[in-house]
């Protein structure tokens, strides 16, 4: 699989419903310096754990709603969901195995 693009449009949809599974969002924009650097870390995560949780970036200029429902102040901001509730987040740059522990205590 690869990193989806979510938008207000479709963030429900895909990662609100009760069956979705375990998702890593990423709320970021492309003028943000840390979230161009944490996004190869990202592309590493999803390739490791891909098969078992999904990883999705939501732009937040493009999606402010998405974005202020959960209170995201400062980015990158990274929201782990589990069949559509929010269980955790976790705020800046992060090393690939510490994200890889983070996703695995939700599977």
């Amino acid at each position: 699989m690869a990193i989806v693009e979510l938008t207000d449009q479709t963030f429900n949809k895909e990662v609100q419903s009760p069956d979705a599974g375990v998702f890593l969002v990423d709320f970021w924009a492309p003028w943000c310096g840390p979230c161009r650097q944490l996004a190869p870390i990202l592309e590493e995560v999803e390739a490791e754990i891909g098969d078992q949780a999904k990883v999705a970036k939501v732009n937040v200029d493009n999606s402010p709603e998405t974005a202020g429902q959960f209170g995201v102040m400062s980015i990158p901001t990274m929201i782990l969901f589990k069949n559509g509730e929010a269980v955790s987040k976790a705020v800046g740059v992060q090393p690939k195995e510490q994200l890889i522990a983070w996703v695995k205590e939700y599977l």
